[in-house]
């Protein structure tokens, strides 16, 4: 969706959750000597500053990174991107997901993001600059069945929609079986938001129902304000990395402990 800017909800628990687990598996991915193609379909702007008007607004960010930071050693993999960016970009910078593969991935992998929105587009293709990233101006599942079975075909691809065309739920299932079928041996990641309306479901349900062999993981936390409706958040993950589910689990331990 074109009105769509993540800049209210950078740094936000359901941030926290998918950021750390992709950022643990593409240091899984890259410890293998062999290139990898990393991919988003709604890649951002990807770099935030959370002390921006806008990010200040909602709040979500005080209640995501500001709030659990420690929850990661310094040699983690998130921890680690976060502070390169950090040290690049200031104090209160924040990468979205692009930026942090960026950090994480090496000069022989294959980066392609698709960004739609003019002007998120733009701040994309200046904050990839420094990194051998392409950025697309078209829709990210065109973007994607453009390019799989991409090469090299070893590799991850992200799946983040806004959620605020309220087909998405609808259409995504169907997306990820095509998704697979071009490229079955992608990591193929999709972020869901759990959300107090129950709009998310039905997906939900469809997902599991067409891949009993996938991983997913959710997780759950208050609101961030009063009457916000993301109550939790969910990864779904085709062709997952050994040792995610451990990961995963202690991830989900610290979210646990939140009230």
């Amino acid at each position: 969706m074109l009105s769509y800017q993540h800049i209210y909800h950078a740094g936000n628990l359901g941030d926290v959750h998918k950021h750390a687990l992709l950022a643990w598996m593409l240091e899984y991915l890259t410890a293998k000597d062999k290139p990898l193609s990393y991919m988003e379909t709604h890649a951002g702007r990807a770099l935030y500053d959370l002390s921006d008007a806008e990010a200040l607004k909602t709040g979500e960010a005080a209640q995501g990174i500001d709030k659990v930071a420690g929850w990661f050693a310094a040699d983690h993999p998130y921890a680690r991107a976060l502070a390169n960016v950090r040290a690049h970009h200031g104090a209160t910078a924040y990468p979205g997901s692009p930026l942090l593969a960026a950090t994480l991935l090496r000069e022989t992998d294959s980066i392609q993001l698709a960004e739609l929105h003019p002007q998120e587009h733009a701040a994309l293709d200046l904050a990839m600059s420094p990194y051998p990233a392409t950025c697309h101006r078209r829709d990210g599942f065109e973007m994607a069945y453009s390019l799989c079975p991409p090469t090299p075909r070893r590799g991850l691809i992200l799946i983040d929609p806004s959620y605020e065309i309220k087909t998405d739920y609808d259409e995504i299932p169907r997306h990820i079986a095509k998704l697979h079928r071009a490229w079955n041996v992608g990591v193929i990641v999709l972020w869901y938001p759990i959300l107090r309306s129950g709009l998310d479901v039905p997906m939900r349900r469809a997902l599991k129902a067409a891949h009993p062999q996938a991983f997913h993981h959710e997780v759950r936390f208050p609101p961030a304000r009063q009457g916000h409706g993301m109550v939790g958040s969910g990864l779904f993950v085709l062709n997952s990395p050994y040792g995610l589910e451990t990961e995963a689990k202690r991830l989900g331990q610290q979210f646990a402990k939140l009230k």
